[in-house]
């Protein structure tokens, strides 16, 4: 994330090349591990792996929830199954420090990071089934981009997925609400991330980190955003837009900030007293009660249309649009999925390093953290 008093750029005399990361059940990956060096752009991490639902450990339930809601409220149609029942979770990822000086940027992958049913985590699409009732474990992504040092970022990614999992553990609301307790817990837990970081000396104040993470269940994708990272959804032809940026001059946030007594001034766009290109994040005691750590929670119910879930820093979203990255992930993964040759990268790496190579290739001046989470079932690909 760039400051007003943005460091020296380095230009690279060519694309990056990535080096491949051992898979494992947990990756995270934090802006300590990047190296640079003269006109060399180095990836700090790139990663992709598929993870069996074998390899969770499932825990024991007492009691089922009632049957849930969609995310638009509606009663969920009828089905035999959880969407995404048995299927297992193929993701990959790049992050790398582009034309900055320093990365700050940080990013959380974690299968399994919760195990539970799909009517305990809520909006269950096949209420009454019997994939329904059975644990499975819930994944957690991270996409954290930090500002004035990476300290609050990296913390962010080793930290925060534990404490949703403990906040959302100690939220004791009915299951008929399950919205609202994963919006307790990921507000309570942003809270509680943001206050850690002041209690532990984490960073000094004028620190920050945005923050998007998403949680994926067998028939529900809910976002949590703070600050202007971004996640979309492709289903099918479509690019859903999962969050919305917390900028300065969005309207609701400029009345929020001025309210408040502070103003927004135009330096290089909008930015909070001319300083920060964002209004919302965790950390940045300096800048409270202008910037705050409250997040915007949204639900998706997935679908067999989808294709796959990006999250990014700004570093990918400055230089192109949703619908350009929706195309871009679309055409490579049906692309990957027709020829059904076995390979080492999963059709998700391969996206997330396009998708860097193309930002590079427009000139983004930020660090560049993607992750890619490819959604689509087995038995679909097999029909394309």
């Amino acid at each position: 994330m760039e400051l007003y008093d943005s460091a020296d750029l380095r230009l690279p005399s060519s694309p990056p090349d990535f080096d491949e990361a051992s898979t494992s059940s947990s990756v995270l990956f934090s802006g300590e591990d990047s190296m640079s060096s003269g006109e060399t752009l180095t990836a700090s991490s790139g990663s992709s792996g598929e993870i069996p639902e074998a390899e969770v450990r499932p825990v024991v339930e007492v009691g089922f929830a009632p049957a849930s809601v969609s995310g638009d409220g509606e009663t969920p149609a009828a089905r035999a199954r959880c969407v995404g029942r048995q299927e297992r979770v193929s993701w990959g990822y790049t992050s790398v420090i582009g034309r900055r000086s320093e990365m700050e940027d940080a990013v959380a992958v974690v299968p399994g990071f919760m195990s539970r049913t799909c009517y305990h985590v809520g909006g269950c699409t096949a209420p009454g089934s019997r994939s329904s009732g059975v644990a499975a474990p819930v994944h957690f992504f991270g996409v954290y981009d930090g500002h004035g040092g990476s300290e609050v970022a990296q913390f962010c990614a080793g930290k925060m997925h534990e404490v949703i999992a403990e906040e959302w553990d100690q939220q004791r609301i009915d299951g008929f609400e399950w919205q609202k307790k994963w919006k307790e817990a990921f507000s309570s837990g942003f809270k509680r991330a943001d206050e850690e970081v002041t209690a532990e000396a984490v960073a000094s104040e004028m620190v920050g980190s945005t923050a998007v993470v998403a949680v994926v269940s067998n028939c529900q994708i809910i976002l949590s955003n703070c600050g202007d990272s971004r996640a979309i959804l492709c289903r099918r032809t479509q690019t859903i837009p999962l969050t919305v940026d917390h900028k300065p001059d969005r309207a609701d946030e400029l009345s929020r900030i001025e309210g408040e007594g502070g103003k927004v001034i135009n330096w290089k766009g909008a930015r909070v007293f001319g300083v920060l290109a964002m209004s919302r994040a965790i950390g940045d005691r300096y800048m409270s009660p202008y910037i705050i750590p409250v997040p915007e929670i949204t639900f998706m119910t997935r679908s067999d249309e989808d294709e796959c879930l990006i999250l990014a820093s700004d570093g990918l979203w400055d230089v192109m649009s949703n619908d350009e990255v929706g195309e871009v992930a679309r055409r490579l993964l049906r692309r990957r999925r027709r020829l059904m040759e076995p390979s080492d990268i999963s059709p998700a790496q391969v996206v997330a390093d396009k998708l860097t190579q193309l930002a590079m290739r427009r000139n983004s001046s930020d660090n560049i953290s993607i992750i890619v989470v490819d959604l689509k079932s087995r038995r679909h690909q097999a029909k394309e």
